[in-house]
């Protein structure tokens, strides 16, 4: 697992889970800072298959080729879609419509290897990262103890990805969390949104302010306000005019303040912003 981080603002030593359930359950947790540096301790437990899901560093070939039954990672995409380090947020962000899992051989390439098994998994249009993410993992648990045994008998065949279809889902950049509403059409504003809710965070800016984003639906009409003006706190929410449509946002948090209700933060700060533009 990758090694213990500090968590929230007192920044307190907190366990990732593995080793969390590991320290419960009484087995060994390696916790390497670089991985590559600590070779011999993997390898020490002579391990004749190794599974990894979402661990972050890239495994060295002297691990990669150690094993008897080989390297399997289970990947929350559809490959050769979102090779990278976020495949469930590049998905909805891209509008995607289904996702899925893959259990697959590892390979010195980034997701590159064949694919012995998956599984597709529908996105609902108003779903976020935060509500797809479980609903995977949990296919990736069932996908492991369906597909595992079988792989170790020899029934499954890898398949090769070929290609033609790949798509990159790299980590998201911090200037990749703001939401330009006076660029982004309605939908790619609110998959935008969807993507980063509830991490790392979607937020706009205006005034100078950064807003960040907890709620939001969308509405797709045709109004003659100017995409990103702030024209409306109604029925609990702060409406934002797009290309195409209305983001509406419920929760929300200002800048230096908590997280509140859209009606809330029109009572104080927002009722200034009536009429302001995100840029």
């Amino acid at each position: 697992s990758q090694p213990d981080r500090p968590v929230g603002r007192k920044r307190i030593l907190t366990p990732t889970p593995v080793h969390a359930y590991s320290q419960e359950h009484g087995i060994p947790c390696v916790q390497p800072e670089k991985l590559k540096l600590e070779i011999d301790k993997v390898l020490a437990y002579q391990p004749d298959l190794i599974v990894t899901c979402a661990y972050g560093q890239i495994v060295p070939s002297a691990i990669l080729e150690y094993p008897h039954f080989g390297c399997l990672n289970i990947h929350p995409s559809l490959l050769p879609k979102f090779r990278g380090g976020a495949p469930m947020h590049r998905a909805i962000w891209a509008g995607e419509e289904k996702t899925g899992v893959c259990l697959m051989q590892m390979v010195k390439a980034m997701d590159a290897g064949d694919v012995y098994a998956r599984v597709e998994l529908p996105i609902g249009k108003d779903e976020t990262v935060e509500q797809l993410e479980p609903r995977l993992m949990e296919a990736s648990c069932t996908l492991l103890k369906d597909a595992l045994p079988q792989y170790l008998a020899g029934k499954l065949q890898g398949i090769p990805q070929g290609e033609d279809g790949v798509v990159i889902g790299p980590n998201i950049a911090p200037e990749e969390e703001q939401v330009h509403f006076q660029q982004e059409e309605v939908h790619q504003a609110y998959n935008h949104i969807r993507a980063l809710i509830n991490w790392p965070l979607p937020y706009g800016v205006v005034n100078g302010m950064r807003i960040k984003f907890y709620q939001a639906r969308m509405e797709e009409c045709q109004h003659t306000y100017e995409p990103g003006t702030i024209f409306s706190f109604a029925n609990g929410n702060m409406h934002i005019a797009c290309l195409g449509g209305i983001i509406q946002i419920a929760i929300l948090q200002p800048q230096g303040k908590s997280k509140m209700s859209a009606k809330d933060f029109a009572n104080g700060v927002g009722k200034t912003l009536l009429g302001c533009r995100f840029e």
